[in-house]
């Protein structure tokens, strides 16, 4: 990507964070910008924010994808705009507590949000984008499906379907010009912490990484066109020797009969 006209960027939950932080950069790499979230007036600041720093198109769509029918609504642009080049899927939420002790509504809320809305989206993307044979799909996934035992269950599970999703997407549109990366941060400074009452401060200040550093990493990965970008993975054969791993299961995943150990006595 360079400094030139890049079409125009679809980023959701913009208003904060790691979304805030890409329409920023994105901003500077030329891209025309639409900007989602809830908060329309904190959408309102930070276009005219960019308008001014960088002489781009900023449109803010307020719109609450707990919603069907705002996500319906972003869909049919997503698959009918062509100027739209870019999909950033980075609002979602998080969850603290345990399953067994977590209050329902939040949970269907979070797979609303982190899952299906996400799918949507990246559907009505992936097809516009495959139509004009160009076009890109960021999701933002976490780090948390690697080490699940260790974090929130309906958190960690919406944050693998993305991974997943991502994967299985990159392999559907590998003939198509569709560029697809999902990024795994680990810790990040901002406020969907606060949000899911959790206290970012309260974790070793080593493990936690500025919004601005992990966006930057993350556009770095996108460049060198990863399908996976762990920001904070020193060396990324760690991440390969893990894929080669998965990938040598997959002989033995469906056979015939089952496996030894399986079989009773005498069977």
């Amino acid at each position: 990507m360079t400094t030139q006209t890049q079409g125009k960027a679809v980023i959701t939950g913009a208003s904060s964070g790691i979304g805030f932080t890409y329409a920023d950069r994105l901003a500077q790499r030329g891209f025309d910008l639409m900007l989602v979230a809830r908060d329309q007036a904190r959408l309102e600041a930070l276009a005219t924010d960019l308008r001014a720093k960088h002489s781009i198109n900023v449109e803010v769509a307020k719109a609450d994808l707990t919603q069907p029918a705002d996500v319906s609504v972003l869909e049919q642009r997503l698959r009918s705009d062509a100027s739209i080049t870019l999909l950033v899927n980075n609002a979602g939420v998080a969850l603290s507590t345990p399953l067994a002790e977590s209050d329902l509504g939040e949970v269907d809320r979070l797979i609303q949000l982190n899952i299906v809305a996400l799918t949507h989206l990246s559907s009505a993307a992936a097809a516009g984008f495959a139509a004009r044979g160009t076009g890109a799909i960021v999701n933002i996934a976490s780090v948390v499906p690697l080490l699940p035992e260790r974090f929130n269950a309906v958190y960690a599970a919406s944050k693998a379907y993305v991974l997943s999703l991502t994967q299985s997407l990159a392999a559907e549109m590998s003939e198509k010009g569709v560029q697809v990366q999902a990024v795994l941060p680990g810790a990040t400074r901002t406020e969907i912490w606060e949000r899911a009452g959790m206290d970012i401060n309260a974790f070793p200040p080593e493990m936690v990484m500025d919004v601005n550093e992990m966006v930057d990493a993350a556009l770095a990965g996108f460049d060198q066109r990863e399908l996976v970008t762990i920001p904070s993975l020193p060396d990324a054969a760690d991440w390969k020797a893990f894929t080669q791993a998965r990938f040598a299961l997959g002989p033995n995943l469906s056979l015939q009969h089952a496996a030894q150990r399986y079989k009773t006595a005498g069977a």
